[in-house]
């Protein structure tokens, strides 16, 4: 109000209450680049004294539902890459992934739907991730950050081989929603399922999708919410528990394709090459306890257990 008020000595406290503006405020977002950021400020005015005043962040979301028609509908990508240099071919490298909605929350699990099918001579790996893209727009001019903030690695396909996600699972760890209606700042999402070919660019596909707030309230399958809910909160399990052992990675997963090239001239890039580079990137056969070259003879010696 505009009264004034005389204070004796001691605490006083006055309760403040605002309604927030009624069109749409932004996403509360603090990035590489930039930010987007709310404060309550209380000032005190004082007669023949400086003001003094204090500030306090508020954190603002805006509600994006994801049970929209545009977000629960389903995204279908596939592409075909030629390995080789000039005539010197090995063969295709095809790929196709699919997800059931373009739209998701914090915490929840994508299954991930796929085929590879491997018809170069190549070893490959496919692997997803989820990558954020942060875009600003200022004076004219554009700046873009990109990282990959979860990713998930499938296991190597020989030559002539074809192997299959059938919903495998990348989880959504803690991210800021998506931005998109902001002309500052835009933060988006996608969903990449690629191909790791040694010796050659990787084969990519992308896929858009929006972090929103309000989840998914049931499945075509007419499962209710509460159901929802447990399969989003145990998707955890499933990844801790491969159903096979894996390979551990081998040189060229660990190897950026930038610093691979930089050490390989162009003029080695033949089928020969890469025949020997394939043979020095093939992993260790799997971890197994039964031995494959079992001795003939074994010596049979006491066993004694200290409890």
């Amino acid at each position: 109000g505009e009264e004034s008020l005389i204070l004796l000595d001691g605490r006083h406290e006055f309760p403040f209450s605002f309604q927030l503006p009624q069109e749409p405020l932004v996403t509360s977002f603090t990035g590489k680049y930039g930010s987007i950021q709310y404060y309550v400020k209380a000032t005190l005015e004082r007669p023949a004294a400086p003001d003094q005043s204090v500030q306090t962040e508020l954190q603002v979301i805006s509600h994006i539902d994801i049970n929209s028609p545009a977000l629960l509908t389903p995204v279908l990508r596939s592409q075909e890459k030629m390995v080789g240099c000039w005539f010197f071919t090995s063969g295709p490298v095809s790929l196709s992934a699919k997800i059931e909605r373009k739209g998701y929350c914090n915490g929840e699990a994508i299954p991930i739907y796929a085929e590879i099918e491997n018809c170069s001579s190549r070893l490959i790996v496919p692997k997803a991730a989820i990558f954020q893209t942060q875009t600003y727009l200022a004076s004219g001019k554009t700046k873009t950050f990109r990282q990959m903030v979860a990713n998930v690695r499938g296991n190597h396909i020989a030559s002539g081989s074809t192997d299959t996600w059938n919903g495998k699972t990348l989880k959504i760890p803690p991210v800021s929603p998506s931005i998109l209606d902001c002309c500052i700042i835009r933060v988006e999402y996608s969903l990449a399922v690629y191909v790791h070919i040694p010796g050659a660019k990787k084969l990519m596909i992308e896929m858009p999708l929006v972090i929103g707030t309000i989840p998914c309230i049931g499945f075509s399958s007419g499962n209710s919410s509460i159901t929802s809910q447990f399969s989003m909160d145990m998707s955890w399990l499933a990844l801790t528990m491969p159903e096979h052992p894996e390979a551990p990675p081998n040189y060229a997963d660990v190897v950026s394709e930038e610093e691979f090239s930089r050490h390989i001239p162009a003029y080695l890039c033949c089928p020969v090459f890469a025949y020997i580079q394939e043979f020095r990137f093939q992993p260790p056969p799997l971890y197994s306890e039964i031995d494959p070259h079992p001795t003939d003879v074994e010596e049979i010696q006491p066993v004694s257990f200290m409890l």
